[in-house]
């Protein structure tokens, strides 16, 4: 791998892994570190590109994460473990769990989606003209090939089928907020085409895991131990 990522640990026992957003990087996971290290290790990784971790070499895809992802588990010589991902961690989480269904315990799917389709026109349009634009100016700028990098994980991934949800063979639980920026049907839809999954709506928006902590925690507590 040509990146070592940027990784933050606590707690023992049973891995617990932990997948941020777009943008974002492990410090979002504050309050289920401090929560899920009581009962798990739990590892929060930056993910290539974000946070602390380099942008490397390597193509800045999820399926790119969900490799990167696999060779961390390697290093970590961790054979197994739980994955909690949230959006885009959430994508990576999905693509990694369809793509080695072994390496998973145990599933939690936190404002994932299928494709652009599943984002909220209000906030997909944004995004969209905002990719075009900065990728009008990547060539010349370094910060705008950045932002059209990172835009472009919202406008061209995670490109799923919902028939390719079958090969999950991991127990999942879908959980979203009930004004979250990702449709409430698409990630119905998500629940219904991934094998016996558990659906979850929380009161809150698209960052209900950090501005409700106690009950996301306790929601996917229970899952997990269930």
């Amino acid at each position: 791998m040509d990146i070592k990522h940027y990784y933050i640990e606590k707690g023992q026992g049973e891995p617990l892994l932990l997948l941020h957003g777009n943008g974002e990087d492990s410090s979002y996971f504050v309050h289920q570190m401090e929560f899920f290290s009581r009962y798990y290790r739990v590892i929060a990784i930056d993910t290539r590109g974000h946070g602390r971790s380099p942008r490397g070499t390597g193509e800045f895809t999820i399926r790119q994460f969900a490799d990167d992802l696999h060779e961390f588990m390697d290093d970590m010589n961790i054979a197994r473990a739980n994955i909690l991902g949230f959006s885009d961690g959430g994508n990576i989480a999905l693509i990694f769990a369809m793509k080695y269904p072994k390496r998973v315990g145990r599933l939690i799917l936190n404002g994932a989606n299928l494709d652009g389709s599943g984002v909220k026109w209000s906030i997909q349009l944004p995004i969209i003209v905002g990719y075009k634009i900065a990728a009008v100016f990547a060539k010349r700028s370094r910060k705008a090939r950045e932002h059209a990098e990172m835009l472009g994980l919202m406008v061209h991934d995670p490109s799923i089928k919902k028939e390719d949800l079958a090969q999950v063979k991991a127990e999942t639980l879908v959980i979203a907020g009930t004004k979250d920026m990702i449709r409430e049907e698409h990630t119905r839809l998500i629940a219904e085409h991934i094998p016996h999954a558990k659906l979850a709506l929380l009161n809150g928006d698209h960052f209900v895991a950090n501005k409700s902590p106690e009950e996301f925690n306790q929601t996917v507590y229970e899952f997990l131990n269930d």
